[in-house]
């Protein structure tokens, strides 16, 4: 079984020519709404593990990386205005070429008859409208797919053992079976992939860097997992 890392929200940042769509609006860019605080830190840490790894730096306000093409959320309320031809610039320059990398990696590592465990990392906001989202890490999957179901209790269980502060949770707080990039990539292979999205409460996230010790039980507890037992 090979590692493949993925982070779609690593970074708020917005091409040059799209500044002014943000044109005052830098604070929220700064936010969760702008991208994965700590993300993209627990992603450079887990890299050593992975056999192919990619992420992205370009702000979700852009464009959602992690949506399919006919979500309503593809494009934020600062891209919506833009002409349907600026919009297919973006989808050609910036979506496709992300996404299309990766899915081309995972369908050779799959040619030559690999099992892939494909890891998206992403973090969550502790509170959203009001509600204080109850977790610490987040195990999402598909619950039909008994062996991804299969490694995500085996994940989950490696973590806790390895630290067992930490409430960890299945399909929390979204649901690993909805709208995402690993969905989308479920349906174009059916057999030998496994598509498993992390998700670390940004409470552990200070700026843009991730708990050091987060980041150390995750390592190891992935690690276990991808390691062959002698």
């Amino acid at each position: 079984m090979k590692l493949v890392i993925s982070c779609e929200h690593g970074g708020n940042e917005i091409p040059k020519q799209y500044e002014n769509a943000f044109k005052n609006n830098q604070a929220v860019l700064d936010t969760h709404k702008g991208f994965d605080l700590g993300a993209l830190d627990l992603f450079h840490y887990l890299k050593p593990l992975s056999e192919y790894s990619k992420s992205s730096k370009i702000s979700r306000l852009l464009i959602e990386l992690n949506r399919s093409l006919h979500n309503k959320d593809l494009f934020s309320k600062f891209t919506q205005p833009l002409s349907q031809s600026e919009k297919q610039v973006i989808i050609k320059n910036q979506y496709f070429p992300y996404r299309n990398e990766i899915e081309s990696q995972i369908s050779k590592l799959i040619f030559n008859g690999t099992t892939v465990l494909h890891i998206s990392i992403h973090s969550f906001t502790p509170i959203l409208n009001g509600i204080e989202r109850d977790c610490d890490i987040g195990i999402l999957y598909d619950s039909k797919k008994q062996i991804e179901k299969n490694l995500a209790k085996q994940l989950k269980s490696k973590i806790n053992s390895i630290n067992p502060v930490y409430n960890v949770r299945f399909n929390y707080p979204y649901l690993g079976k909805a709208d995402g990039f690993t969905t989308y990539l479920r349906t174009k292979f059916k057999e030998n992939y496994i598509g498993i999205e992390i998700e670390i409460n940004q409470s552990f996230s200070k700026e843009k860097r991730m708990d050091t010790d987060v980041k150390k039980t995750v390592f190891s507890a992935v690690k276990e997992l991808i390691t062959p037992k002698s």
